[in-house]
This record gives C-alpha cells, sequence and structure tokens, in this order.
C-alpha cells in the first residue's frame, strides 16, 4: 500500500479517525453495498434515499440524499482506488467515466485498519481542492455530521 498523507497541505484536510467496535469486513459492506449505505450515510434530519454505486476504480457512484423538506440533493462521483477490505478513495472531480463535475470539491480516502478482534481503526480523510473549500466544508458540520454518520455506521455493522 502506498502512502498517499505525506506532504499534504493540512489546510485542506479534513481526518476524522474512530476505534469502532465492528470488524472492517463489516464496515467494508457498510461502505460499498446500496442496500446498507443508505441505512447509515446521512446524518438526521437528513436521509439518504438512493445509492448507486460500481465499487471498481473508474467506476461510477452516486449517493442521493434528501432535506426534510423533501429536497434532493444527489452526490456523483468516481472510485479511485478499491483494495478490500483496507482502503477506498473516491472523488467528485468526476461525474462518469472520467467526465470532469462542474465544480471538484475534495477526494476521500477511507482506510480500514484491523485493531483486535473485532475492531477497526477508521480513518475519513477528506483532501479539498483548496483551504477556502476546507473551510467551507468544516463550516457545513464536518465534524459533527461524519462524527453521527459514524456512529450509525458503526451500529449497522453491529447489526449485519
Amino acid at each position: 500500500m502506498s502512502n498517499h498523507t505525506s506532504n499534504f497541505p493540512a489546510d485542506r484536510e479534513l481526518v476524522l479517525e474512530r476505534l469502532l467496535n465492528a470488524p472492517r469486513e463489516k464496515l467494508w459492506r457498510c461502505w460499498t453495498e446500496p442496500a446498507l449505505i443508505v441505512q447509515w450515510f446521512t446524518p438526521p434530519p437528513f436521509k439518504t434515499t438512493k445509492a448507486v454505486l460500481d465499487v471498481r476504480p473508474g467506476g461510477a457512484s452516486c449517493i442521493t440524499m434528501q432535506s426534510p423538506e423533501g429536497q434532493e440533493f444527489p452526490n456523483p462521483g468516481i472510485y479511485l482506488e478499491v483494495v478490500p477490505p483496507e482502503r477506498l478513495v473516491m472523488t467528485d472531480a468526476f461525474t462518469a467515466a472520467w467526465t470532469p463535475s462542474e465544480k471538484a470539491f475534495c477526494t476521500i480516502i477511507l482506510t480500514f485498519a484491523d485493531a483486535g478482534p473485532g475492531q477497526t481503526r477508521y480513518t475519513a480523510r477528506v483532501r479539498h481542492w483548496s483551504a477556502a473549500d476546507r473551510e467551507a466544508h468544516e463550516k457545513m458540520g464536518f465534524h459533527e455530521g461524519w462524527g453521527v454518520a459514524t456512529h450509525q455506521l458503526e451500529a449497522l455493522a453491529q447489526r449485519i
């Protein structure tokens, strides 16, 4: 596994790291199976209404979230690296088949490392194209939102 974490500007990155009480294979399934990701991905009062996932390098994904008022927010992207059940890298810089998105916002690097029986060291590293994008993401509630979603991820992984 290559080291993609060195020399990246800290002012363009947000990181969430947790020790989760679930095996990485189950956490991986929760991230890569549409029927599972819709159950945990979005913090309330928003919900995830649809997930289309082609989990392979170059494969497209689109996860649609819905506001309490019913407004839908599709989030298209592309998988860049898929190493089950260790590493998943995706970006919104492309929407499908290397078609650039209107505005690239971030690349997400997820790692799932064994941390003892039934435990996983889960790291979500979100890299932004600019410091302003990182700051905007932080103000949108990155830490709280991703924290709630990660708790929901762990709870689902414990049930499947």
